[in-house]
């Protein structure tokens, strides 16, 4: 036997693929993208019995249909000569519609085996599965999992094993006989006839002559390039094939599937809510706002741990240093970048766990579908799936729970998407120092109507950037219905979730801190001078754009508190008070080593200008939301190029915006 495999895993969403994959691989996996492709790609490795198993974890999807790129993707990778098998997952609490997946694989000439997960799901509400007859009828190995225990691995590895080494495809002569004998016979056997010169060992004519009947643009596409063009179609062509597999599988369950159990009365009431076109949105809402306070407190321990690094290493560091002889212009750049950088990242990983832990939850227990039925036909108006809307709710907390909280999207495009319109949520930050200068500046009835403004702003906002990243993430023309099937409520596994979120904790450390070490590192030179403001490179920046900041209303003091927000909105009221109030350095106010001044909103209410200040407050709450949501947005896309285009997009939006605002702002006040 060769000494190495490649398996791809394929299923529908909410099948345990990913937790199959993050079972097998543990730490030894990467995400990129295709190659030319807005798709994640999911690889890692395992060894068993000397052999090592390079693992594809393929994009969730019901179907082989080339309705998005996600599919595009999985149809020419299972296709590939070098792949030795394909498990595709089938959830065994409803066997009946998620093995449709396999269904429309039959007639793909890689060798295949099935593999039943959520077992334990499926024996608690009764359901026991004959996996040895259904393997019969197939053709193919079958096997049962509980994907999050370890221990039920043993049957996995033995079928794996079995099923390289048999090289096994399925056994689909049945499904065409009921395709030959439906109403959509005459265009099957003409199709067949058609697809014969495009036809291969691994995409059978009958394959492809089904693909055709559904009127499948990539097969059309390879077609005409062979000169088959002017085909006539049949409008009822996937209804056809779609009936055709549902007859195939009820077929292949008969007395494989034998269910004793009836489903609980309270959860059953309580799904009539979740997924009521009224009571859903409301139980959503309540989930969300649930869900965000959960995962505040589940943060607060490490991100209080990371807010307080700083006092408790910054005294080490002076007087360890000090010892050794290091100058204090050292241990002050020490302090201010890999100290703050550390503090910083703890607390972020802080929140990077706890709302994986809580939309861990979510998903575990069936919920987050729910989210997305609700709220799909809403959110589908700006060219997003429903489950998009919590992780936008998530961001009035922080923008780093919008970034991780994405990760429930299935397309990789709608989860970029996804993040470039959160950003445009105001974060619980903002809404600290907004308010703040907003009441001193128009005191509070006029800075109530500020805040109007903004959420106003905010929702033009959200739409305007769904459409500027639709049209390459997700077109217009491209976009279809939603298919989904909502999975039964079970009991969350409180190991794997927290497992999970570890991982992915660690993982986003070992990236982030780093980056945040060379943003503050790059921040530090900018703003550093030893003849005060004046002296740094961020002031001679700003005085030489100052002629074109003052078009767009911010003059230089304004303008370097604008470039300070980008690393942390905290940071405004701290930069001013070192320009106007003379309170630290820039640097130091903004990482927080110097404090700011308590009189600091008044001071600034009378040296600067209200058409001014209105444009510095839209600028500075539309700007990028922090530094450590860009570290967030780049570990959750794995994209410098889509983190570089949010990242910019953000920028100079926020000071169109700014000066719409501020040359209004001047005809009024």
């Amino acid at each position: 036997m060769e000494k190495s495999k490649n398996i791809a895993l394929l299923g529908q969403p909410n099948s345990g693929k990913s937790t199959i994959f993050n079972t097998l691989t543990g730490m030894h996996q990467h995400v990129g993208n295709w190659p030319g492709k807005t798709v994640e790609k999911k690889e890692g490795t395992f060894t068993h019995n000397e052999v090592t198993y390079t693992v594809a974890d393929l994009p969730g999807s019901y179907s082989l249909s080339a309705n998005s790129d996600e599919e595009i993707v999985t149809r020419d990778y299972i296709a590939k000569n070098d792949l030795d098998l394909v498990c595709i997952l089938a959830d065994a609490s409803q066997l009946e519609r998620s093995m449709y997946m396999l269904a429309d694989y039959a007639g793909i000439g890689t060798p295949v085996m099935l593999v039943l997960t959520m077992m334990d799901v499926a024996e608690s509400k009764g359901k026991k599965i004959d996996t040895k007859k259904l393997s019969e009828k197939l053709g193919i190995e079958v096997c049962s999992i509980v994907a999050y225990d370890k221990k039920s691995y043993g049957v996995f590895y033995d079928s794996l094993e079995k099923a390289i080494s048999l090289g096994k495809t399925l056994d689909a002569e049945s499904l065409y006989d009921i395709v030959k004998n439906g109403d959509g016979a005459k265009a099957f056997k003409k199709y067949m006839e058609k697809v014969e010169i495009i036809s291969s060992e691994r995409r059978s004519k009958e394959w492809l002559a089904m693909k055709l009947l559904e009127e499948d643009e990539a097969i059309i596409r390879e077609l005409a390039i062979k000169g088959e063009k002017n085909i006539e179609h049949d409008s009822k062509g996937a209804l056809y094939t779609s009936d055709a597999r549902f007859k195939w599988i009820e077929g292949l369950l008969d007395g494989v599937v034998t269910d004793a159990k009836k489903p609980s009365e309270l959860l059953t009431k309580f799904d009539k809510a979740a997924i009521g076109p009224r009571s859903g949105k409301w139980v959503a809402f309540g989930m969300m706002i649930l869900a965000l306070m959960g995962a505040m407190i589940v943060a607060s321990p490490l991100m209080g741990l990371g807010g307080a690094l700083p006092s408790i290493l910054n005294p080490v560091a002076d007087s360890l240093l000090g010892k050794m002889g290091v100058s204090s212009s050292i241990i002050h750049f020490i302090k201010a970048t890999l100290i703050v950088s550390l503090g910083w990242v703890v607390a972020m990983v802080g929140f990077i766990f706890a709302m994986n832990f809580v939309f861990g939850i979510l998903e575990e227990v069936g919920y987050m579908a729910r989210v997305s039925y609700v709220f799909d036909r809403s959110m589908s108006k700006i060219g997003l799936q429903g489950k998009a809307l919590m992780p936008m709710i998530m961001g009035f907390g922080c923008t780093m729970g919008s970034t991780s909280g994405a990760r429930v999207i299935d397309s990789y495009g709608q989860k970029i998407m996804t993040i470039a319109v959160a950003w445009a949520v105001p974060c619980g930050a903002t809404f600290v120092v907004i308010p703040t200068l907003a009441n001193a500046f128009f005191g509070t009835g006029g800075g109530m109507l500020v805040m109007l403004l903004i959420f106003l702003i905010m929702l033009l906002h959200i739409i305007i950037t769904a459409k500027v990243f639709g049209k390459k993430l997700n077109p217009v023309d491209k976009r279809t219905g939603i298919v989904m099937e909502l999975p039964p409520y079970h009991k969350p596994r409180w190991g794997f979730i927290f497992k999970n979120s570890l991982m992915r904790m660690w993982d986003v450390f070992k990236k982030a801190f780093s980056i945040e070490l060379i943003v503050c590192i790059i921040f530090f030179f900018l703003s550093y001078s030893k003849r005060g403001i004046e002296g740094s490179i961020l002031y001679k920046v700003g005085t030489f754009i100052e002629p074109v900041s003052t078009f767009i209303g911010l003059k230089w003091q304004t303008f370097m508190s604008f470039f300070a927000a980008m690393v942390s909105k905290e940071a405004v009221l701290g930069v001013l008070s070192a320009i106007f109030a003379n309170s630290g350095s820039v640097i130091d106010t903004t990482t927080g080593l110097a404090a700011t001044s308590d009189n600091i909103a008044q001071i600034v209410a009378a040296a600067i200008p209200q058409a001014e200040a209105l444009a510095f407050i839209i600028a500075v709450t539309f700007n990028i939301p922090c530094l450590q949501a860009v570290v967030s947005t780049y570990n959750e896309t794995h994209s410098v190029k889509w983190t570089a285009k949010i990242g910019l997009y953000y920028i100079v939006t926020a000071l169109v915006l700014a000066a719409v605002v501020y040359h209004i702002a001047v005809l009024i006040l």
